[in-house]
């Protein structure tokens, strides 16, 4: 009876162990699974992070040097424009200088004079800036005394503050020899140019 309590203990504490070390491989193997996903998981969010770093960080390298781009376009713009308004500028105070009146004294008459020889004098008019009418209508008293007995009429327009204009008395037709327009035209010509050398010089 002995023998067999015995033989049941032993059989008992061996299928324990048994089952003991079943469960126990089976947990350390469940831990090991799981380990190896948390790690796969880690290393796939690690990925994932290191990607999304690269590509924000091109993203912003990139940004950085279209800024830097822009920038120096702004800054190339900036200049030009100054450097064309400060020409546009020396060009309207040059011509201006140069429409002084001994200029006109002798310009208008020219001018009158190949003007009438298309049109009847008696429908000219003459504008110039009112700070000269009284110098210049002196002046062509004698110059254009032919053309001012057939009608030609010399006044003063408050619009024209240097140089002058020639056209008909309606004002249908005229050309404009004021400083202003004399300068617009030198600077259509030479901004175009101005900026291309710029264009050039910053390639």
């Amino acid at each position: 009876m002995d023998v067999q309590l015995q033989e049941l203990i032993d059989k008992i504490k061996k299928d324990g162990v048994a089952t003991a070390e079943s469960s126990a491989a089976a947990i350390v193997s469940d831990a090991e699974k799981k380990a190896a996903a948390i790690i796969a998981e880690a290393e796939e969010k690690a990925a994932g992070i290191v990607s999304n770093a690269k590509v924000e960080t091109a993203r912003m390298e990139k940004a950085s040097i279209d800024a830097i781009g822009q920038a120096g376009r702004n800054l190339l713009i900036s200049f030009r424009d100054g450097v064309v308004a400060e020409l546009d500028s020396l060009i309207k105070t040059e011509v201006a200088k140069a429409y002084d009146a001994s200029l006109l004294k002798k310009l208008i008459p020219e001018t009158v004079k190949a003007w009438a020889a298309n049109v009847n004098t008696d429908d000219l008019a003459i504008l110039v800036p009112e700070k000269s009418l009284s110098e210049l209508e002196t002046a062509f008293k004698s110059a254009l005394k032919a053309e001012i007995d057939k009608g030609l009429v010399v006044k003063a327009d408050s619009s024209v503050q240097s140089g002058f204009r020639i056209g008909t008395k309606d004002g249908a037709a005229f050309y404009d020899f004021s400083s202003e327009a004399v300068a617009d035209l030198f600077a259509a010509y030479l901004n175009p140019v101005v900026a291309n050398i710029l264009k050039e010089a910053a390639k």
